[in-house]
């Protein structure tokens, strides 16, 4: 992309842009998961069969992701990201128009394309930003699209609790969603390809660097999927916790989660991000020991809090990394993001495979020693540089701004 120099104004406003983009997307996201069950009804599928059908969003995000670079660079990164914002807001009204399993497969495999492709651009623009300002933004921008999910599931709730008609709900949400997520558009930076730069491949497979810093997202993304679909289950079935106190850890581990983004910044200005994601390995290492050794309810809750808190930070910093790694950013941002999107989508039936064979208790010793990976290659996040060329700084220096 062109090297436009903005005022400190103008590159400020594009953080607030990016972040009220986040924000849109994590709503689109929270006002679908809240009308599952409807939709289920809808498309009278079995529990098998929708899990099924479940599975389509993550693979169409990653066949669609690798085009998102193309796009940015054919029509600059504002335009690229109001139409991928748009399509991603609209596809919304997809799923619950499907009668039947075959239509919501395909509906689910759009919906998860286009939200697949949104999030490379967003991202891309997020870390550009971040470069501009010198300093971390990429863990607060996650916050906001958490915020956002939480945004759009409350409005979902209470849809459901009125008993309102899915196809309405959502057809209001994506109209007010587009409409706001094309005003955000507006504020970001308006990057584009300077003459002599190539265009990347229509579709690429990640380049290397993509590879390393995705192995950490990976980590990260499998103890994340572990815990929100199955604490609550380990809670009642191996401490035998009522179904409340069961829901209840999922909800402190989404909290910490959430808080621990917002507040991720600045620690990572502080400390460097090496630095931030072993600490990080080692309290979600800590949380998955507590998990797997608990004899009470408090103990496991306390423990996948400390998993929430651990691996809150670890995908925006593999996001910020990819995104200095080489001349294409949205390019290895996408890499990085088929990569997380494969572990989301394996994880919660990997755990369950392995307690079908073992027990549940065996499956958290495997997200314990995926917790531990973060702690002991953090050093891959160094290994990227800035990518414009300045010189990588070491984890521990006392510099403002990120370090990889």
């Amino acid at each position: 992309m062109s090297a436009v120099v903005y005022e400190e104004r103008d590159v400020k406003r594009s953080r607030y842009a990016v972040s009220a983009v986040f924000a849109v997307h994590g709503a689109v996201a929270g006002s679908f998961a809240t009308r599952v069950p409807w939709i289920q009804d809808h498309a009278s599928v079995s529990a098998g069969q929708l899990g099924l059908a479940l599975a389509f969003p993550a693979i169409g995000a990653s066949v669609a992701m690798p085009l998102a670079g193309s796009v940015s660079h054919r029509f600059g990164a504002r335009t690229a990201l109001r139409g991928l914002m748009a399509l991603w807001t609209l596809a919304l009204v997809l799923p619950s128009l499907a009668p039947n399993l075959l239509t919501l497969c395909l509906a689910l495999f759009v919906y998860g394309a286009t939200a697949g492709m949104a999030d490379v651009a967003m991202n891309a623009l997020g870390v550009e930003v971040e470069n501009r300002l010198d300093k971390s933004i990429m863990s607060g921008l996650h916050g906001m699209w958490s915020a956002g999910a939480l945004i759009g599931s409350a409005a979902g709730t209470l849809a459901a609790h009125l008993g309102s008609d899915a196809r309405l709900h959502h057809a209001l949400a994506a109209v007010t969603l587009t409409l706001v997520g094309l005003a955000a558009c507006q504020g970001v930076l308006d990057l584009r390809a300077t003459e002599d730069e190539e265009p990347p491949p229509r579709f690429a497979l990640p380049p290397r660097s993509a590879l390393l810093i995705g192995a950490i997202g990976f980590c990260a993304v499998f103890a994340e999927g572990a815990s929100l679909d199955w604490s609550a289950v380990y809670l009642r079935d191996v401490l035998g916790s009522s179904a409340g106190l069961a829901a209840a850890s999922t909800t402190g581990f989404t909290l910490t989660m959430a808080l621990a983004r917002f507040a991720g910044d600045a620690v990572v200005d502080r400390f460097g991000p090496v630095r931030t994601v072993r600490v990080s390995g080692v309290l979600a290492t800590l949380g998955g020991v507590l998990v797997v050794v608990a004899d009470n309810a408090a103990v496991a809750m306390t423990g996948f809090a400390l998993l929430g808190l651990g691996i809150a930070v670890v995908v925006p910093l593999c996001f910020a990394a990819a995104g200095r790694s080489g001349p294409n950013p949205a390019q290895a941002i996408a890499g990085v993001a088929t990569i997380t999107y494969t572990s989301g989508l394996i994880a919660p039936s990997a755990i369950g495979t392995v307690a079908d064979a073992t027990s549940l208790v065996t499956s958290f010793v495997l997200v314990t020693v995926l917790a531990f990976g973060l702690a002991a290659f953090a050093g891959v996040l160094r290994a990227s540089g800035r990518r414009t060329g300045e010189a990588v700084t070491p984890a521990d220096a006392k510099v403002p701004g990120p370090r990889t």
